[in-house]
C-alpha cells in the first residue's frame, strides 16, 4: 500500500522537464546569458561573473519554474565544437541563437565586409538543416544591445533572419522571434 501511495504521490507532484540549446558563435555571449538567468531564476546560484572564459563542452543548469523544470545546455561555439551541437538537437525542446550585435558589421548581408553576419546566416541554417530542429521554436536574441556600436534588432532581423525564413527549412519552423538583449537582462528596442 505505501508503494501505491507514493508512487501516486510522485506522479500527482512530478514535473516535465524541457530542455533548451543555447547556440551561436563564439563570444556571442552564450554563457553570460546563461549565468543571468541562473541568477534570476536559481536563488543559491552564485552572482554571474563580469568576465567568462570559452565554454570548452558545455555547461548545463536546471530551472526549476512552477509547473515544470527547464534544462538549459550552453555549447561551446568555437568552429571546431560545432559539430557537436547536433548531439543535442534530438532532446531539446527549443533553440536560442545568440548573436553579439556588435561584431556583424552593418547588418548588411549582401555587402557584410567588416564582421560575422554572414558566419551567422551560415551556422544557423546548418543548425535548420538538421531533422531533428524542425518544428522547433527558435528565438533569435541580438545580444549586447547596451553597448553603442551595436547593430538594431530591426537591422538583423531584416539582415539575417528574413534570408534564413526564406530559405529551405525556414518554412518548417514553428515559431521564431528576435529580441534583444541588454545587460541587465531586459527587453528593450525592437522587440516584435
Amino acid at each position: 500500500m505505501y508503494h501505491l501511495a507514493k508512487g501516486l504521490y510522485l506522479y500527482a507532484t512530478s514535473k516535465e522537464e524541457y530542455s533548451v540549446i543555447l547556440l551561436g558563435l563564439d563570444n556571442a555571449g552564450k554563457t553570460t546569458f546563461h549565468e543571468q538567468v541562473k541568477a534570476l531564476f536559481i536563488p543559491d546560484a552564485p552572482a554571474p561573473k563580469l568576465k567568462t572564459v570559452p565554454t570548452v563542452g558545455q555547461n548545463v543548469s536546471t530551472i526549476s519554474l512552477p509547473d515544470m523544470y527547464l534544462k538549459l545546455w550552453d555549447v561551446g561555439g568555437q568552429h571546431s565544437l560545432r559539430k557537436l551541437w547536433q548531439s543535442y538537437y534530438a532532446s531539446c525542446h527549443a533553440v536560442v541563437f545568440i548573436i553579439d550585435s556588435t561584431d556583424i558589421g552593418d547588418g548588411d548581408i549582401e555587402h557584410d565586409h567588416s564582421g560575422r553576419l554572414e558566419e551567422c546566416r551560415l551556422v544557423l541554417e546548418d543548425v535548420l538543416q538538421h531533422s531533428d530542429t524542425e518544428g522547433v521554436p527558435l528565438l533569435v536574441l541580438a545580444n549586447k544591445q547596451d553597448r553603442e556600436d551595436c547593430v538594431e534588432t530591426i537591422r538583423i532581423k531584416e539582415g539575417l533572419v528574413k534570408k534564413v525564413m526564406e530559405g529551405e527549412k525556414g518554412a518548417s519552423i514553428r515559431d521564431s522571434r528576435v529580441l534583444s538583449m541588454r545587460f541587465n537582462g531586459t527587453r528593450s528596442r525592437g522587440h516584435p
